[in-house]
């Protein structure tokens, strides 16, 4: 088989262009003894078959991160038949920089300018004759969103294979970025300056100090919004599904034992319903914006904005990014962290990545919300006033997050922040197809499948410890029993501390874990009015404070089992998997402690 590298800087649609080419024929896994992804596929061409190693997207070669380290390291090992480096024709300056370096390494490389339809939109012409010529490499022109090029691709790269040509001589930094400035400025024309003009007015008003913020926060709403009033109904029709399956289960498992169907249905099917419900319309809401901003280009705008407060913190800007995927889900954004080149930050970015409320926390948020704050009103303006409130929830995290990387940085984490390239790519109209299935497969279904893994067996060990009878009582009214005098100090009672102790398999079963525990059904209850739910939670001493204990403990606590999994995956340390359970929950009782105690002084109880 043939082995063909894919090299390039990130944002340049190297994994379009590979996506396109393996037509879904690859796999994903790490590097030997890395934790870098990389992914290989295959495609036929002419009777012969070529592998596709999509290496990790870099800047440079010289190594300050794992990620240029595996690049350089595999081009260099000569085990590639030949090297695609994939430029951007929108800002071929800057890659060509890249270009020269793998030049040095490898004799066999062939420099594959994407985005040719950006580049013309925007005005750009790329003589890529000329730049042949230049570099003394084949060069091929390509759009891989609309798969335009692909063929001449494949015809480059098999020519290239059969080529033996000696590696280009090493050249110093700045030479480098003179002869990439001299070939840019030789072969790229803009005929269209209105086009980059307004791309130049659009940065400024989303990076200014005046309008990024406040810009950055009204779109960050919007998101929010739309996940939280168009998870609704689709949450509603997975409920009463499950509910019918469930019926009919029931039906299957009427000769089994008791308990024998109380732990199959009652437990893990049910707990597993109720996180699928819960958790993937709003998943497969948010995901699909997410990922239509990444595409956009909007995303390291944000990064931008919010690099000037990670490096008051001694952080990287880059964790702002992860931050945003930790949203989504905070596994998702503990794996994220391996784009921050610094191991002292990535390691602070992964300690505070479960301060952002991920999507499993929302249920419980956006119900206390309602009830107790938003007062169970319908409508427009009441659902925007709960958009709002969870937002200001988010920027709590947000603050949190900022705060304890502070205090990491000056502590067990001592250290001044590093210096990164951010690059500000043009602004680009999303792949809407593509961005849905992306989104889809590489997200929504990969975050649920870990979910639902963990919640089946919890489901279980929730219904057995409901089930099972010490004296008269239940296990679980035990716990929440001798749970209850601590839980006090903090403004929650024993059946909210247990419902999170039991929830950490999954943060969607907490509520239903609560009304379990105060109605002593023995499974899992659904309550689809949530005025009843609010009378109820009234009825068991509930108050504002209590709800909003509960919603900041919500907020900071301890990571679900998939995050803590994978930050022990990410670090292969105990003791700092250990300190991210530890820090957002003593963040979290400590909040509660101070509300609590000052409605008491307070008597606003």
């Amino acid at each position: 088989m043939i082995r063909v590298a894919l090299a390039g800087n990130p944002n340049v649609g190297k994994s379009t262009l590979f996506n396109a080419l393996t037509k879904l024929r690859q796999h994903t896994g790490n590097w030997a003894g890395k934790t870098v992804e990389t992914a290989r596929g295959e495609y036929d061409f002419k009777g012969e078959r070529y592998q596709l190693i999509d290496l990790p997207g870099t800047y440079s070669l010289a190594v300050h991160s794992q990620e240029e380290a595996v690049a350089r390291d595999y081009i260099q090992s000569g085990q590639a038949d030949g090297v695609v480096v994939v430029c951007d024709a929108t800002c071929l300056e800057r890659n060509l920089i890249l270009v020269l370096q793998v030049m040095e390494l490898t004799g066999k490389v062939l420099v594959c300018v994407n985005l040719m339809d950006e580049a013309k939109r925007l005005g750009i012409d790329v003589d890529l004759s000329a730049l042949e010529k230049r570099l003394g490499v084949p060069v091929v022109g390509t759009a891989g969103g609309r798969q335009e090029g692909l063929e001449n691709l494949k015809s480059a790269i098999a020519r290239l294979v059969g080529v033996d040509a000696p590696a280009s001589p090493r050249r110093e930094v700045q030479e480098r970025v003179t002869l990439a400035e001299r070939y840019a400025a030789q072969v790229v024309r803009n005929q269209e300056e209105g086009q980059l003009r307004r791309q130049q007015r659009l940065d400024r008003l989303l990076t200014s100090k005046s309008t990024g913020i406040p810009l950055m926060l009204l779109l960050l709403g919007l998101v929010v919004w739309l996940t939280v009033a168009g998870a609704n109904g689709p949450s509603a029709l997975l409920t009463a599904l499950f509910a019918r399956v469930g019926v009919v289960l029931e039906g299957w498992f009427s000769e089994t034992p008791a308990w024998l169907s109380g732990i199959l249905l009652d437990g893990v099917y049910r707990v597993t319903a109720w996180v699928v419900a819960v958790m993937l319309p709003p998943m497969a809401i948010f995901f699909p914006l997410f990922t239509l901003l990444e595409d956009l280009g909007y995303l390291p705008r944000v990064a931008f904005v919010m690099d000037h407060a990670f490096q008051r913190c001694r952080t990287c800007g880059k964790q702002c990014l992860t931050m945003c995927m930790s949203m989504g889900c905070n596994a998702c954004g503990v794996t994220g962290c391996r784009i921050i080149d610094s191991p002292r930050e990535r390691l602070i970015a992964i300690l505070t990545s479960s301060f952002v409320p991920c999507n499993g926390k929302f249920p419980t948020l956006i119900a206390l919300i309602t009830i107790f704050f938003v007062g169970g009103r319908a409508g427009l303006l009441a659902s925007l006033e709960g958009a709002a409130l969870l937002l200001g929830t988010l920027v709590l995290g947000v603050a949190g997050t900022l705060a304890c990387s502070r205090l990491l940085s000056a502590t067990v984490l001592r250290g001044m922040p590093s210096s990164f390239a951010l690059e500000l790519p043009p602004f680009r109209r999303p792949r809407v197809g593509e961005v849905i299935v992306r989104s889809v497969l590489d997200r929504t279904l990969f975050v649920l499948g870990r979910a639902v893994a963990v919640a089946a067996p919890a489901g279980a060990v929730i219904w057995l410890m409901a089930n099972v009878m010490v004296g008269n009582s239940s296990l679980l009214a035990h716990c929440t029993g001798f749970l209850d005098p601590f839980a006090k100090l903090f403004g929650l009672d024993g059946v909210i501390l247990m419902a999170f102790i039991l929830g950490w398999p999954a943060n969607e079963i907490v509520l239903p874990v609560m009304l379990m525990s105060y109605l002593a059904t023995g499974s899992l209850v659904e309550f689809d009015d949530l005025a009843a739910l609010g009378q109820l939670l009234t009825q068991q001493g509930w108050t504002w404070v209590t709800a909003v204990c509960t919603m900041l403990f919500s907020l900071f606590h301890w990571p679900c089992s998939t995050t803590c999994l994978t930050i022990y995956k990410e670090t292969g340390s105990v003791k700092w998997t250990a300190l991210a359970v530890v820090l957002p929950t003593v963040l979290g009782l400590g909040l509660c402690f101070a509300v609590s105690a000052t409605a008491k002084v307070l008597g606003l109880g």
